[in-house]
């Protein structure tokens, strides 16, 4: 930090240098003596006039040692019985990481009766596999969960922990960063690593219309959220077990202010970011009608619909449905979109898309700088000619 230090036996006019200051940042405190306030705006102009008596300092912050804190952690979150996929992909994300670093990858399952996940972890060539398995941790309850991930971070310290965004993951990761005072990123689209072991962690800020870069470079461990279809998933062909630990918790740290009295599974909903073939919709379909058509496309393409957000807002689609920052992130094969401008929120949120079809009136969309194939014209002619082409293929 540098700042401005004044000595005082120096001082020769304190008044000439007061009325020299045009941030009014000089003044003459209660003991008489010359003063600096936060108005200074270290122009340094009063370095020149003062003569000596004024003096500018830069205060080196002290240096962190961090040599003990080493190897990532990827939260492996079940549900359900499952392990949510997100968890691949943070393995996958985590295994390139910790190449580079020459570190080791642990995974974290939390929860009751794990067999069959441990299993599975087994196959995803984790270093490490740490296991917290309790009646108690049946269920999701922000204490205990908390509890484990304590007992973890203080017997292992990871350089970095990687969560799903999910709405688990988005209770837990703030509520664990705030016992140990640290850092935390959500909604992470792009991670990487310095050679001193910095984890930068990239997202969209201010309506994704920047590329925020933060760094945690003060407290440990790094923590980072990560959204379902962003990241590359691991591939289970690992031939080496993990190292296991199971670790138990004392009954106290296993409480909850929290008593679950039923589980009621909610109707299952099939969720855009799985779908592989999505037909996206935006302000170009103005009516009840054209919509009708387009599912009529999606039917036989048995393809997913999408809706970037206008269309979400206007009340066309539930909010799940939604694909961009403040909605889903999708990865499918296919990818049509019809109606689309393109905006940076909404493009964030399909880049990773195999294959994208765009179809817009305005040849200037931004939306044709990320399509692969672009189509200027009205978009109710490409569907009813799209599914004419269908049609005589299957022979109708």
């Amino acid at each position: 930090m540098i700042e401005l230090k004044i000595d005082q036996s120096k001082v020769i006019d304190k008044n000439e240098l007061i009325g020299l200051c045009p941030f009014h940042a000089l003044f003459s405190d209660e003991t008489g003596n010359l003063s600096i306030n936060d108005l200074c705006k270290l122009c340094k102009l009063c370095l020149k006039f003062s003569n000596g008596a004024i003096e500018l300092v830069e205060e080196r912050k002290p240096e962190h040692d961090f040599s003990s804190w080493k190897n990532l952690a990827v939260y492996l979150e079940c549900q359900n019985g499952t392990i949510h996929p997100i968890g691949w992909e943070l393995v996958g994300k985590a295994k390139e990481l910790a190449k580079q670093l020459n570190q080791r990858v642990c995974g974290v399952l939390i929860g009751m009766d794990l067999a069959t996940q441990i299993a599975e972890a087994g196959k995803y060539g984790l270093d490490d596999l740490v296991v917290y398995e309790a009646e108690e941790l049946r269920h999701f309850r922000i204490e205990p969960y908390t509890a484990a991930w304590q007992d973890f971070i203080i017997n292992r310290k990871p350089n970095i922990i990687l969560m799903g965004a999910t709405n688990l993951g988005r209770s837990l990761a703030p509520r664990l960063a705030a016992c140990f005072s640290t850092g935390l990123t959500a909604d992470c689209t792009v991670l990487h690593v310095e050679s001193n072991g910095a984890l930068v962690q990239i997202r969209p800020a201010f309506g994704g219309n920047i590329m925020a870069q933060i760094k945690t470079p003060s407290t440990r461990p790094q923590m980072a959220t990560v959204r379902y279809k962003v990241m590359q998933a691991a591939i289970p062909d690992a031939v080496t077990l993990p190292d296991m630990e199971f670790r138990t918790l004392a009954k106290e740290q296993l409480v909850s202010a929290i008593t679950i009295l039923r589980i009621q599974s909610k109707p299952p909903v099939r969720d855009i970011s799985d779908a592989e073939v999505i037909i996206a919709i935006g302000r170009g379909v103005k009516s009840r009608e054209d919509l009708k058509l387009i599912q009529q496309l999606a039917d036989r393409l048995q393809a997913t619909l999408a809706f970037s957000r206008p269309m979400i807002e206007a009340g066309w689609a539930d909010a799940r449905q939604q694909i961009g920052l403040s909605g889903r992130t999708v990865k499918p094969k296919l990818l049509i979109t019809l109606g689309i401008s393109g905006s940076v929120q909404f493009v964030a949120g399909m880049s990773g898309s195999e294959y994208t079809i765009a179809v817009n009136t305005d040849a200037q969309a931004p939306i044709f700088q990320v399509a692969h194939l672009g189509l200027v014209g009205d978009l109710s002619e490409f569907v009813v000619e799209l599914l004419t082409i269908l049609d005589h293929k299957a022979g109708v």
